[in-house]
């Protein structure tokens, strides 16, 4: 503490100088801040205190957090000799003294709540004075009674205690909704007081300490009585229009474990307000309803749900959401007039129009192409246009038309967060995102396209949300008030633990009734309103219950539930369209994906699954044996009844094959795939050994042009896999459609997807695929397809031959009979009289053939007549086979495994007729060859 002196001998004398100016960086402080105390020179005067060599010296105590219990600093010394330590340093420069200190070492102890100090020389004789204090401690105040940013619910005329406390001496002012309720004008560091509650209250307490104040926020809230009544017929969850009556809505919400929910939006000037609390529905009571009237036909509504717990969020089946988080980003010319963002509304908003002018379809009975005929383009619309939105890809339907394709998949286009994504962050499943243009203009987009014959399917995430859709809102664990948090255990929606190995976001619980009757809705809005022609379903390994997050094995195995719950949904979607398409992302277990495949398929049905077939591809294309197999392609080697494999080489997820050609394509001398050109060349032959195999496939975007940029490519150039859902370079803007070479692999594709087109042959289920087959060809890299129809009139039998090796091979065709077959890329006709006489292929190099009846001679018009083989009813089950085969003079029968082995031949005994196959092979695919002096025939055999 300080020193008291009494000058009572005569022989003592204390010279007192007056008081002194101070700096203290920072402040205010905590006591456990490092400060530095400053005093300017000219506050000292040396010469009259006798001082020599700046010898300048704090004396301080301290006391606690209600000012008392004095302390001396322990290093203060004696009066009449300061301790060293607590000497200030001068800077001669500035002309100051200074000390730097922490005042919980300084004075050796916690809980300061002030400090005194004077400035002496080392003896004592001369002082400042008066005493100088610093209070300790930037003003904290600690809400005990309410929690902060609570609420609590209090019943009118019942009081609440609240209570505080501060590290500092402070007064207090307590309001509600802004008016000054209470206050005290004596400083202390604790604060009680009952508050009578007569209405809901927005309560802010503040404690101030000289300059400085700090303040808490809770929530008083009353009860509510709400109504139960049964819901009307024409209101379910959502927004509702009243048919008749354009100055009504109706609205609807499914908020189980809230006791009561308000709207508050633009027609109520966004406050609580109990006109507009909802009823519950008496049927079911988690079922909040209310009918809104008196509105202005065609004006703009916004609008939140407002739970008792505070939860503000937006309609989760409103088709459009405002965001002012990423609306402010949407230039004027991809969304017109888009509605301004209420101010102080924070999360996402709700809108609704009454009497609006729907929109005038010139298409509405469009004949979506077969299944089996599908050519799929992928289009994500952020990179494949430079403007990024439904105009700019209008604007280029012709070019892709004339690619012959006949569908487009969109990555998702339902609200998600942010702007420029692949749209699997997926909040809002029911709004279209404004990011890409108005509904009006992605309307006019699927129109123009069904007037082109072109169908538009829709990539959708319904495995997850991200933490902005209100269906996790409403039920999270939220403990800051931010919004966002972990999903609670009462979610109706959503497991708190994921349920498979590849979760991203949250994920939900497609078991319970609530997420299966959002998914149906959502699956309505698109198809109804939108006029979609079929979805894509996302990572649908993730709809199963049975699995953790990090037992990748469960969720790779066949699960039953996931096999029932998927079924639902084709039976819920194809209830509302029955001719839509439905797509699985799944890549599993081929016994799990023939549940979905082969399910209603006697109806014309039948799920389609993803068919990955990038890797064989690509060892291909760059010129490796290694892994090249792609018989897969073939939807028998899967299972499946019905042609409902979509083989794909590229797709959104995999690397690009040109992109890998050009970084570690073969070389042989002078022949190198990573020559852009040569890379381009061999693309135009993966079109030939893609296209022309039948059924369903996929292709991603600018694959026709030889788009080369790595899926990892950054916005500098450089490639990681961090960028990998970054924007990228728009082939238009390189120039890409206009480059000689690229262009030529466009055409070259177009023509072949116009063949598959043109012929009805590449409907049959008769084919086969023979891709790096070593029994034939040792050196691997040839590929031969062999479709053939023997029921249809004109074209019966294809023939496809391709080498992707890098030097000149002689391919033997193996034709299923000799005559005259046409070259279908230039229409030339050659008259093959050997089956296996070999045909000259340069590296690289393909051939597409058909014996096109208009273009035969008349001797060669019974060429179905000829040598053939068939097996019937391929897939079979283990033990014999039977074969049917015509015009094979001294035929043998050879059966080979996939990867070329040998394993029996049989010589026939007569030229037409059927031979009995006994066998006992691993389920599996076989080649059944017949050889004799007419040539030879290939099938595929499937042994279950």
């Amino acid at each position: 503490m300080k020193k008291i002196y009494i000058i009572v001998l005569l022989f003592i004398t204390m010279i007192v100088f007056g008081q002194i100016s101070y700096t203290i960086s920072p402040n205010p402080f905590n006591e456990t801040d490092a400060i530095t105390l400053t005093v300017p020179g000219d506050q000292i005067d040396e010469t009259a205190w006798g001082v020599t060599n700046n010898a300048i010296y704090i004396w301080s105590w301290s006391f606690d957090t209600n000012y008392q219990n004095s302390q001396d600093c322990p290093t203060n010394g004696s009066w009449n000799n300061s301790n060293d330590l607590n000497k200030l340093n001068y800077n001669a420069g500035a002309d100051t003294y200074s000390i730097t200190l922490t005042p919980t070492t300084f004075f050796g102890r916690t809980g300061i709540g002030r400090f005194g100090f004077l400035l002496k020389d080392k003896t004592g004789t001369h002082q400042s004075s008066p005493d100088i204090f610093v209070n300790v401690g930037v003003l904290n105040l600690n809400l005990t009674n309410p929690a902060p940013n609570s609420l609590t619910t209090v019943p009118v005329g019942n009081s609440i205690n609240i209570t505080a406390t501060t590290n500092v001496n402070a007064t207090f002012q307590l309001k509600a909704n802004g008016i000054v309720v209470n206050s005290t004008s004596t400083p202390s560091s604790s604060y009680s007081y009952n508050y009578t509650v007569s209405q809901d209250a927005n309560m802010e307490l503040i404690a101030t300490e000289g300059s400085s104040s700090k303040s808490a926020a809770f929530i008083l809230q009353v009860p509510r009585n709400v109504i139960s009544e049964a819901i009307p017929n024409w209101i379910k969850q959502g927004i509702n229009y009243d048919s008749i009556d354009p100055t009504k809505v109706g609205l609807a919400l499914y908020a189980p474990h809230k006791n009561f929910v308000h709207v508050i939006g633009s027609f109520n000037n966004w406050t609580v307000n109990d006109t507009y609390l909802m009823k519950k529905d008496t049927a079911n009571p988690d079922l909040y309803w209310i009918e809104l009237n008196g509105l202005t036909p065609q004006q703009l509504y916004t609008f939140q749900y407002r739970t008792n717990d505070l939860r503000k969020v937006a309609d989760p089946y409103s088709p459009q959401i405002l965001s002012s988080y990423d609306d402010p980003w949407i230039s004027s010319s991809t969304y017109p007039n888009l509605p301004a963002f209420p101010a102080g509304q924070g999360f996402e908003v709700s809108t609704f129009k009454t009497g609006q002018t729907s929109y005038s379809w010139q298409v509405t009975n469009f004949q979506r192409p077969a299944k089996e005929d599908l050519i799929v383009y992928e289009l994500l619309l952020r990179d494949f246009t430079q403007e990024k939105n439904w105009q700019s890809l209008i604007n280029k339907i012709s070019y892709l038309k004339n690619l012959k394709i006949n569908a487009i998949e969109l990555l998702p286009i339902m609200e998600f967060d942010g702007n420029l994504s692949w749209g699997y962050n997926t909040s809002f499943h029911y709004a279209l995102d404004k990011a890409y243009g108005t509904p009006e203009k992605f309307k006019e987009f699927v129109d123009l396209c069904h007037q082109n014959g072109i169908a538009v399917i829709l990539d959708v995430a319904f495995n997850h949300a991200t933490g902005r859709s209100p269906l996790v809102r409403l039920w999270n664990i939220d403990p800051d008030g931010d919004g966002y948090g972990d999903v609670a255990p009462n979610n109706p929606y959503f497991n708190q633990v994921p349920k498979h190995s590849y979760n991203v976001f949250n994920d939900f619980n497609h078991s319970s009734p609530s997420t299966q009757y959002y998914v149906e809705r959502c699956l309505q809005q698109w198809l109804k309103e939108y006029h979609i022609d079929g979805f894509r379903w996302d990572l649908t390994k993730g709809f199963t219950q049975n699995c953790s997050e990090n037992d990748e094995n469960c969720t790779n195995a066949y699960q039953q539930d996931r096999v029932d719950i998927l079924k639902n949904y084709a039976d819920k979607q194809w209830a509302l369209d029955p001719n839509s398409y439905m797509i699985f992302e799944h890549l599993g277990t081929d016994q799990e994906e023939q549940q979905w495949a082969n399910f209603r398929i006697a109806e014309g049905k039948g799920v389609m699954l993803w068919n990955k077939q990038t890797e064989p591809y690509n060892q291909n294309t760059m010129g490796y044996k290694e892994n090249s197999n792609y018989d897969r392609m073939n939807h028998n080697l899967h299972g499946f009844t019905g042609m409902r494999a979509v083989g794909y080489g590229e797709s959104h997820d995999e690397e690009r094959l040109m992109f890998k050609n050009l970084a570690y394509g073969a070389e042989n001398g002078s022949y190198s795939v990573k020559n852009l050109n040569t890379a381009l060349e061999r693309m135009k032959t993966f079109g030939a050994t893609f296209f022309t195999i039948p059924g369903p496939k996929m292709i991603w975007q600018f694959g026709e042009l030889g788009y080369e940029f790595s899926i990892n490519r950054c916005a500098d150039g450089s490639i990681n896999n961090g960028c990998r859902t970054d924007e990228k370079p728009v082939a238009f803007t390189l120039g890409y459609d206009t480059d000689a070479n690229r262009k030529s692999v466009y055409d070259t594709w177009a023509r072949i997807i116009g063949i598959r087109n043109t012929y009805p042959v590449f409907k049959s289920k008769t084919y086969t695929i023979e891709s790096n087959n070593l029994a034939n060809d040792p050196d691997g890299l040839i590929t031969r397809i062999y479709v053939y129809d023997n029921t249809i009139n004109g074209m019966k039998n294809v023939v496809v031959l391709a080498n992707y090796s890098t030097s000149v091979q002689n391919v033997v065709p193996y034709f299923p009979y000799v005559g005259q077959w046409k070259n279908l890329m230039d229409d030339t006709v050659s008259n093959i009289s050997s089956t296996i006489a070999p045909i000259t292929l340069q590296p690289g190099e393909f051939r597409i053939f058909g014996n096109d009846a208009g273009a035969l001679s008349v001797s060669d018009a019974n060429a179905g007549n000829k040598l053939s083989l068939q097996i019937a009813d391929n897939p079979i089950r283990n033990g014999s086979a039977k074969l049917i085969f015509n015009k094979a003079k001294n035929g043998e029968i050879v059966i080979f495994d996939m990867s070329g082995k040998r394993l029996d031949s049989f010589k026939l005994d007569k030229e037409n007729g059927t031979y009995e196959l006994k066998i006992n092979y691993p389920p599996g695919a076989y080649l059944v060859h017949l050889k004799s002096e007419t040539g030879m025939a290939i099938q595929k055999m499937i042994v279950k």
